[in-house]
């Protein structure tokens, strides 16, 4: 049974009245695209009229742009719908993930690096206060799983870090902001990721915990903040068999399996029944694989409804979808009371936002005036205060730090990212950095590989030449030249990767730009994303970890490197992975 008077609705009287009355006109079409939320991408009246007045979606998200034209966006949407929407951005970060011009924190991790919830607390204020300026009302955010497996490619810097009662801590402090805000969290990926080393994006990811300890983890991290009165819960598509099987004994295999979103002993038996939760419940996107491997399209978006979920987030064709759906109801493929339960929780979240009223008064998105708050200057200082405390120095057993243009002169500098291009911003952002500080900056050029033939050739090309006469030059010569070398890694987690490693450019085992080196001259390494280098870096004696490649993130290093500033920072992750051999 759906309680609208009690957590985490809290509805009085009046805004019962308004989700049953609302709930009892609606057509059986009106009710189904109450369900979706999809992704915004045209700003067109013709596109917006269609999705938000002729198929009457529940709710929308965009992804970042000028925060002028997102506001404009957004109050059009409001203008056309019948029923207010929810709209939603992923605000893991700040502001910056809903406009350009927004404040960023650099990454969850780095917040839990300050060893203090309250830089928890202003991420959560400036991405929720600079996006409800522009009419969010709904924050994809925060993240609480828990980073188990150091090789899980999604996870990583994305979330506050290994230790349940930090994540606890921080997520609790996000959600009270986004609550002075009005603005609706949405914790997420239920049941949990960060334990299998896979990406959800791509398969069926696998929580594997036993279920007694996964009650320990993420079920004690999910009971505190549905009990705190978290509005929304975004599930993954992730599995957990232990509490499948607990749950029903005679589940199979495959159904032990099935991704959350789409089995209702997760979502009814763990979700509403254990954990007690009664608000509503989205799916992560289903686009991903880990959604629609699991079953036919057309079976599975009624599924994910008729298994307890309230919201399908973003779609491969919304009117495909919405036809699914529609005839998922027609067929019994989903119960009109499991869709009028959906529809409800919907419409007793927008209630208890106060979304009703504001669309009436015109309020629901502020004036442009509002808009002063995004990219604010006290937003700006939290954030560099942020970045000077979460820096963090992982090892310096060569005693290089503070290092200066006097005794390291001439540096050498080896930017590892998906671009190979010296003149990509991030290089020249580094270079410029310690040229500033009066040091001689050589940057590697990781563009050109050397094929076999290329050895034999007598007129290489001069990028080649140059390589090669890097390969072959004698160490000594190396030595002369150099006086330290400088690894920025900005290694960043991001959707559909199957690893997160470091990938050097080698050749035949030459080296190249692998730390071949660290026996001949100092070598320092700093990690601007990805925490876990040194899992393939172990010979690396200075090791600094960043957790984002933000500019501010970045002056933060570079004072400290110079030792203006004492490192602060407290590591959220074990950067040794387990190991001890590294």
């Amino acid at each position: 049974m759906i309680d609208l008077r009690a957590r985490p609705f809290n509805l009085n009287d009046e805004q019962v009245r308004w989700v049953e009355d609302t709930l009892s006109s609606m057509t059986i079409r009106e009710k189904v695209g109450q369900v979706f939320c999809p992704m915004g991408y045209a700003s067109d009246d013709s596109s917006l009229h269609h999705t938000v007045a002729e198929l009457g979606v529940g709710g929308m998200m965009y992804r970042p742009g000028a925060a002028a034209e997102i506001q404009s966006t957004h109050r059009r949407i409001q203008e056309m719908a019948k029923i207010p929407l929810l709209l939603a951005a992923n605000t893991e970060c700040g502001g910056n993930g809903l406009a350009f011009e927004g404040v960023s924190f650099g990454a969850p991790m780095a917040v839990a690096a300050t060893g203090d919830p309250e830089y928890a607390y202003r991420m959560g204020k400036v991405a929720c206060s600079e996006g409800a300026a522009m009419g969010l009302n709904w924050s994809f955010a925060p993240i609480v799983d828990i980073d188990m497996e150091f090789h899980n490619p999604i996870t990583n810097t994305r979330t506050f870090g290994s230790d349940v009662e930090r994540v606890i801590a921080c997520g609790s402090r996000y959600m009270d902001a986004a609550d002075e805000e009005n603005v609706a969290v949405s914790i997420k990926h239920f049941p949990g990721d960060g334990v299998d080393e896979r990406d959800q994006h791509i398969l069926t990811s696998v929580n594997s915990l036993t279920a007694d300890r996964w009650m320990e983890t993420y079920g004690k991290v999910y009971k505190t903040l549905i009990d705190k009165g978290a509005k929304t819960v975004m599930v993954g598509h992730i599995a957990q068999p232990a509490w499948a099987k607990k749950l029903d004994p005679d589940a199979t295999r495959r159904e032990a399996l099935l991704p959350a979103t789409l089995s209702p002993i997760i979502l009814q038996g763990l979700l509403r029944g254990e954990l007690g939760f009664n608000g509503l419940i989205s799916t992560d996107a289903t686009p991903m694989v880990g959604f629609t491997s699991a079953m036919p399209r057309h079976i599975a978006v009624p599924a994910a409804i008729e298994a307890g979920c309230d919201m399908i987030l973003f779609n491969k064709n919304l009117d495909e979808d919405y036809q699914y759906l529609l005839e998922g109801v027609e067929t019994g493929l989903v119960s009109e009371k499991h869709l009028d339960e959906a529809v409800t929780r919907i419409l007793a979240t927008k209630a208890s936002l106060g979304l009703p009223e504001k669309k009436a008064a015109g309020t629901i998105v502020p004036g442009p005036e509002a808009l002063s708050i995004v990219g604010c200057e006290e937003h700006k200082r939290w954030a560099a205060e942020c970045a000077d405390k979460s820096v963090t120095l992982v090892r310096d057993t060569q005693n290089l730090l503070p290092v200066s243009p006097k005794r390291y002169k001439r540096v050498y500098l080896n930017v590892i990212q998906k671009s190979t291009d010296p003149l990509d911003p991030l290089v020249q952002q580094w270079r410029e950095l310690f040229e500033k500080e009066g040091f001689e900056v050589t940057v590697r050029d990781r563009r050109t590989t050397i094929e076999p033939a290329d050895f034999s050739n007598p007129n290489p090309s001069p990028e080649k030449q140059a390589m090669l006469y890097e390969m072959y030059r004698s160490v000594e010569e190396m030595k002369r030249s150099y006086d330290l070398y400088v690894y920025v890694c900005n290694m960043q987690n991001a959707s559909n990767n199957t690893t997160l490693r470091l990938n050097w450019n080698v050749t035949f085992g030459l080296g190249d730009d692998a730390p071949w080196l660290t026996s001949e001259i100092p070598v320092l390494m700093i990690s601007t994303a990805c925490p876990y280098h040194l899992f393939d870096a172990p010979m690396v004696e200075t090791y600094i970890n960043a957790y984002a490649n933000t500019p501010v993130i970045a002056h933060a290093v570079m004072d400290k490197l110079m030792g203006r500033s004492e490192f602060k920072g407290q590591s959220p992750i074990d950067p040794l992975c387990g190991k001890d051999y590294i």
